[in-house]
Formats: C-alpha cells, sequence, structure tokens
C-alpha cells in the first residue's frame, strides 16, 4: 500500500492527452450508429445482453470487446480477425487526420455530461497524475492485455474524471455550439454526439491546461492496469505509452455516482442470513424494491448497512458488532477506508462470516443493476447484496492518500458508449 499520498500541488507531472486518428463507424456499412454501439465490456456480463447487441447489428462492437469463441486465445484471435475484416471492408475507418474529440450525453431527464476523448500517457501511481481507487482482478487484466496485444487497438476509452473548470471546458463549450461529427440515440435513451477538435491552437489550449491536472479513474481500472502492463512490455517510446480515454470535468458536470451489488452464487438467503445472527442487526422488509432502497439509505448514514435479497423479501442487515469489525478489518488503513460498506462487505463478511471468494466468478459476480441483481437472486437461489453508493469526495480523498478501495466499490456515469470512436496504435 503507498501511504505517501499525492497532492494535486506535488504531482510532478500532469495529464498529458495527444490527438490521434480516431477509428469510427461509417455510417452507410451499418444498420445504424445506435445499433452498432455496447455498454463497456464489464457492464454487459450477461449472455443475454452480449446476444441481444450481437443480434442488433453485425457490426456491433460487442463483437470486438466480448468475443464470444471457445477458448480465451480464440476469443482475442476471433476479435483480431473481426477487426482486420472490418478495416479492409470500410466499416471502420480512420479520420483522415489527428484530433482530440469532445463527447457529450445527454438524458431525457436533463443530465449533460461533456468530455474530452484522447490518447492519454501512461503513469504509474506513484506519480500521482492518474489515481486509481479500487484494486484489480489479475485474471480481469490478463484478459484485456491479450484482447488488446491481439487486435493493437484501445477499443473502448476509460472514464476519468478531473476538476478544472480552465481552458480546456472553455474549448469543449465552444466545440459543443458547432455541428457534431455524429449524433445518435442509443436505447437506454441516452443522446450522443461528437465532434473532432483539430485546430492546432485549440488542442495546445486544452493539453496546456489539462498539464496542471490530476486525474480519478472513474470507471475502468482493470484497463488502465492493462494499459501499464502492456507499456512495460514495449520499450519506450511506443503507442503502448498512450491509451484511450475520456476526461470529463466535474467542475462543470458532475458524475453519477451509483453502487455496483454483489449476487452471492450457492449462498442461499436464509443461510446468509442465519450466519449474521448476533453480528448485525437483521431486519425483514416486505416492501417493494424502492422502499426497501430508501430503508438501505437511511441505515447507511448511521453506519454500515446492507440488504439481502432473493427470497422474496429484503432483510436489512446494520449496526455490526463492533467487536467483529475489530476482529476482521485491518487496522493499518485510514479510517475512512475501514469504514467503508465494500470495506466491511469484504473483510468481515464475505471472508469472515459467509466464506466467500471474491475473486471467484463461480461464487460472486458484480452486477451494477439493482432489479436485475434481486431478480437473478431469486431465480438462481442465491443471495443479493445490495450497497448503497460513496460520495463522490470519499473516493477522491482516498485515491490522493494512495489507498485503493475493494474492488467494485462504485459505479460512476453515465459511462461512455463503446463504439462511437475507437484507437488503433498503428494508424
Amino acid at each position: 500500500m503507498n501511504t505517501a499520498g499525492h497532492s494535486e500541488a506535488t504531482a510532478r507531472r500532469g495529464l498529458e492527452l495527444s490527438p490521434f486518428r480516431g477509428l469510427r463507424y461509417d455510417p452507410d456499412r451499418v444498420g445504424s450508429l445506435a445499433s452498432v454501439t455496447s455498454p463497456p465490456y464489464d457492464v454487459v456480463v450477461r449472455p443475454d445482453g452480449v446476444h441481444h447487441l450481437q443480434s442488433a447489428d453485425p457490426y456491433n462492437i460487442v463483437r470486438l470487446i466480448l468475443p464470444q469463441a471457445g477458448t480465451p486465445s480464440a476469443r482475442t484471435e476471433q476479435a483480431a480477425d473481426t477487426l482486420r475484416r472490418w478495416l479492409d471492408e470500410g466499416v471502420l475507418t480512420a479520420d483522415p487526420e489527428p484530433g482530440l474529440y469532445v463527447y457529450e450525453q445527454r438524458d431525457g431527464s436533463g443530465l449533460l455530461q461533456r468530455g474530452i476523448i484522447g490518447a492519454l500517457r501512461v503513469s504509474e501511481p506513484a506519480e500521482g497524475v492518474v489515481l486509481p481507487h479500487e484494486d484489480v482482478m489479475p485474471p480481469v487484466v490478463a484478459d484485456r492485455a491479450a484482447l488488446m496485444r491481439a487486435t493493437r487497438a484501445n477499443l473502448e476509452p476509460l472514464l476519468l474524471t478531473y476538476r478544472g473548470d480552465g481552458t480546456a471546458a472553455e474549448v469543449v463549450e465552444r466545440t459543443a455550439g458547432t455541428p457534431p461529427l455524429l449524433a445518435t440515440t442509443t436505447e437506454d435513451g441516452f443522446r450522443h454526439r461528437l465532434w473532432s477538435v483539430t485546430d492546432p491552437a485549440d488542442v495546445t489550449r486544452i493539453q496546456s491546461d489539462l498539464a496542471r491536472q490530476q486525474a480519478l479513474i472513474a470507471d475502468g481500472h482493470h484497463r488502465w492496469a492493462t494499459y501499464l502492463r502492456l507499456r512495460a512490455e514495449h520499450p519506450s517510446p511506443s503507442p503502448w505509452d498512450h491509451g484511450l480515454v475520456l476526461l470529463v470535468d466535474t467542475a462543470r458536470y458532475p458524475l453519477r455516482v451509483r453502487a455496483i451489488h454483489r449476487l452471492l452464487h450457492g449462498l442461499p438467503v436464509a443461510d446468509a442470513l442465519a450466519a449474521v445472527q448476533g453480528l448485525f442487526r437483521v431486519r425483514r422488509l416486505d416492501t417493494p424494491l424502492a422502499e426497501a432502497l430508501e430503508a438501505l439509505a437511511d441505515a447507511s448514514c448511521a453506519g454500515n448497512a446492507f440488504l439481502l435479497a432473493g427470497d422474496g423479501a429484503f432483510h436489512l442487515l446494520d449496526r455490526p458488532d463492533p467487536d467483529l469489525l475489530t476482529r476482521t478489518i485491518p487496522a493499518d488503513r485510514p479510517a475512512a477506508w475501514r469504514s467503508l460498506d465494500a470495506t466491511v462487505l469484504h473483510a468481515t463478511l464475505l471472508d469472515h462470516v459467509w466464506h466467500i471468494p471474491e475473486d471467484s466468478p463461480a461464487h460472486i459476480a458484480y452486477i451494477h443493476d439493482t432489479a436485475a441483481t434481486v431478480a437473478k437472486a431469486e431465480r438462481d437461489g442465491g443471495t443479493a447484496v445490495l450497497m448503497h453508493p460513496v460520495r463522490e469526495e470519499v473516493v477522491r480523498d482516498l485515491a490522493r492518500q494512495g489507498v485503493t478501495m475493494p474492488r467494485k466499490s462504485t459505479s460512476f456515469g453515465p459511462k461512455p458508449a463503446s463504439g462511437l470512436v475507437l484507437r488503433a496504435l498503428e494508424i
């Protein structure tokens, strides 16, 4: 653990964002731009979700980010072959000149998010320029690394946040007032627009502003760890020194922070409840999901709380035994880390009470959608553990201290749609 911390004032280098020739779908070769997009690879976790996207269009980006061949090596070869074929056929084409890209997302509720897509210099956490806040699972990093090696491409941007409200933001706002390269509305109701920034003066303005900034990884820890691994494998300078990112200035556009829930396979709710008797206060809630989540939010204001589901009801766990927490939670971390719900879930409940290995897909799944988590638990006889989201300022403060949270602790959004712009390392 790095306890030295990373302050914005002492970061030696800031963000170094470079233009690139984006790969984009030729709209004349696909059914629609919306039909070839996908959520990020780690959101599309269910086979039926992959099938739905594949059925939307034969050129859907999911065929690259989540190939479905039998073995890991066959999957990466399939993705590489598919990408080469789409390039040869002109389904994907490179923009004529390098640029940065302004990207906008808007939904029907009034949410508006704008940011800049570019090739960011890959930096170690110790440099204090790009701050991770979650641990990663090595098998996932290995999988993403194999895919990027095979395709020699960054297929989808990570989501990073910074707080600037300076010259870069001014260029973003001005650019958003011009006709976009593309505009589409995806089935989730989000409208997406993309612009290129190729004017050298504007590119320089953005770069100069970002050079003073520090970013937090909001979504994409495994892909950032993959960028680090691949950079280490290739002597510098090389295209692997940079990775595709979306940078959002949260001083202008605050992100939503949501929880990521857990689905415990093979652990019936009755067994989960029996194991926590005497260790947590347990209350059964025979209410709709929305009301149960309100109760969880109220309980979370006073301390650690979780909502279990899967047996047709909801069970609120709160007021953990202080002695239990003392015995199970590492004492060498900051108080803010020790008190996180995700810390208590992983260190106390999963490791000590339920004996569930957190890195085994056979035992646990991480799901963003609340209703889907409950439905799958009820269908499969497992236990859904519903979480309350942590505040962004807590995440950022811990990251600046060099402290990572348990994996899959947060879900920042909205996440960029995959498939609107890609980066090929050799174009």
